[in-house]
């Protein structure tokens, strides 16, 4: 299940997040690259260690928390805070695949990768390549949104990020552990959340047939949830 949610960034938030990623230290991206992926990752990435980097992770994690869709749709129960990176004229990172286990390393622990998430920081008329470009057994399918807005995906998606040729592209990346482990149950609980979503829209929120939904909602979760 590939997820476009627009403006998970108010205005406020994404033109201080610019001027931040402006005087930022930046160091090889490589640092966080798997030894497969760090022979071909070819970009830079904001300094873990940076106080930049650290404030930037609180105001996207932050932005994550109050956003409906992507709770509904990733239903997060650990994430690894955020990187930042950046790609310049000439920088790439052909097709590969994001490791399956990632360290939180405030915390001491690791986590299964369930879902990719990469938050676009500059708007597509700043640069030209960089493309997300995804593969899966329906073809390919090129991905640049709006700076604020994000992509969401299954982890295990095989994926690449095209060469830069004019400008520079500004994004954040990281990974999220679900409740639901297999992606296919976490789209059926995400359509019918979005489809409950749209009934109280239009109906009164203790309708019995609302209220039968939102308990068959819950009882999945109880099956499915793996904490």
């Amino acid at each position: 299940m590939i997820i476009h949610i627009p403006q998970v960034l108010n205005k406020d938030e994404l033109s201080y997040v610019q001027s931040v990623f402006r005087t930022a230290p930046f160091v090889d991206g490589k640092v966080t690259a798997g030894e497969q992926s760090a022979q071909v990752k070819k970009n830079m990435q904001i300094d873990l260690q940076s106080p930049e980097c650290k404030e930037l992770q609180e105001i996207v994690l932050k932005a994550l928390g109050r956003n409906p869709i992507f709770n509904s749709a990733v239903m997060p129960y650990r994430v690894v805070p955020p990187l930042f990176n950046r790609y310049d004229v000439g920088m790439e990172f052909p097709d590969h695949v994001d490791n399956a286990l990632r360290p939180i390393l405030e915390a001491n622990m690791r986590i299964r990768t369930d879902v990719s998430s990469t938050l676009f920081l500059n708007d597509p008329e700043e640069y030209d390549g960089g493309e997300l470009i995804m593969h899966d057994y329906s073809g390919s399918q090129s991905i640049k949104l709006p700076a604020g807005d994000i992509i969401v995906y299954p982890t295990y998606n095989l994926h690449s990020v095209s060469k830069i040729t004019r400008g520079s592209r500004w994004a954040s990346f990281f990974w999220t552990q679900s409740m639901i482990k297999e992606a296919d149950k976490r789209r059926v609980l995400f359509d019918l959340d979005m489809t409950i979503i749209k009934l109280r829209t239009r109906m009164d929120d203790n309708d019995p047939q609302i209220l039968e939904l939102t308990n068959v909602y819950h009882n999945l979760m109880r099956l499915w949830c793996v904490l």
